[in-house]
C-alpha cells in the first residue's frame, strides 16, 4: 500500500477489523482452548493478508483505492450506510459467537458440520480474493472509477457470476455460525445476507446504466450473485 495510503485512521482500522475482530470469540469466552475460535481467527488473517499481498503485486493503485473508501465524493448515495453496515455485521459475527460460547446460548454442531463450515468458510475466502485478485477496480464504495479508467472485468470468477466478491463473502458469512457452534449467529448472517442482496442488486443496476459494455457482459453472465438462481 503507499504510504500516502497508510493514514493514522486507515492502520487502526486495519488492526481493528483484521487483527481484533476475528479474535473476538476467544477475547470474549475465554476459552483458550477453543480451536475452532482459534482456527477462525487464523483463517480470517491470512485470508486477508494473502490477498491483499496478491492484489497489490497486480494492481498497484487498488489498496490506496480501497484504504480511501470513506472519502470518495463520487461514491453513490445509497452505499454510503450500506458499505459500513457490511463492516458493522462483519464485526457482530464473531461478537455474537463469542457471547453464545460464554453464555452457553445454543447447543451447537456436530464435529461433521463444523469441518463442512471449515470448508466452505475457506471456499467463500478463497472466491472473494480471486474476485478481489482479478478486478483493478475492487474499490469499498460503489462508483464509477472515471478517475482511474473502470472497465467492465470478464476473467477468472467474474465470468460465472457478476459479483463473485459478494458471492464469496455470502458464503463465508453463512459459514461461520456453523463452524463457531453458534446459531444465535444466524442474525447478523441472515443480517448481512440482506445487505448484500440489496448492494448487489443496487451496484449492478449502477453498473448496467452508467458503465460501458456492462450491459453486453450481463447478457453474457445471467446471474448477479447465486449462479442457477439469481
Amino acid at each position: 500500500m503507499p504510504h500516502s495510503a497508510l493514514t493514522p485512521r486507515v492502520v487502526v482500522q486495519v488492526l481493528l477489523f483484521v487483527v481484533v475482530v476475528p479474535f473476538l470469540p476467544l477475547l470474549i469466552s475465554r476459552q483458550w482452548d477453543w480451536w475452532e475460535a482459534w482456527l477462525y481467527a487464523i483463517v480470517c488473517i491470512l485470508g486477508f493478508a494473502i490477498s491483499r499481498t496478491l492484489a497489490a503485486r497486480r494492481h498497484p493503485d487498488l489498496l490506496a483505492e480501497r484504504a480511501r473508501m470513506l472519502s470518495h465524493e463520487d461514491a453513490k448515495p445509497w452505499d454510503k450506510p450500506l458499505a459500513p453496515l457490511v463492516g458493522l455485521g462483519g464485526a457482530l459475527l464473531p461478537l455474537v459467537a463469542g457471547l453464545d460460547a460464554l453464555f452457553d446460548w445454543s447447543p451447537g454442531f456436530s464435529l461433521p458440520v463444523e469441518l463442512a463450515a471449515l470448508i466452505l468458510l475457506v471456499a467463500g475466502y478463497t472466491l472473494s480474493s480471486c474476485a478481489l485478485i482479478e478486478n483493478a477496480f475492487f474499490s469499498g464504495m460503489v462508483r464509477i472509477q472515471t478517475d482511474r479508467g473502470q472497465r467492465v472485468v470478464s476473467s477468472g470468477p467474474y465470468r460465472w457470476m457478476r459479483h463473485p466478491g459478494y458471492a464469496g463473502a455470502l458464503l463465508a458469512f453463512l459459514a461461520t455460525p456453523l463452524f463457531l457452534d453458534s446459531g444465535w449467529t444466524f442474525l447478523p448472517a441472515l443480517f448481512l445476507t440482506v445487505v448484500l442482496v440489496i448492494r448487489t442488486r443496487l451496484e449492478d443496476q449502477t453498473l448496467q446504466a452508467e458503465l460501458d459494455g456492462y450491459p453486453d457482459h450481463a447478457r453474457r453472465v445471467r446471474y448477479r450473485l447465486l449462479p442457477g438462481l439469481w
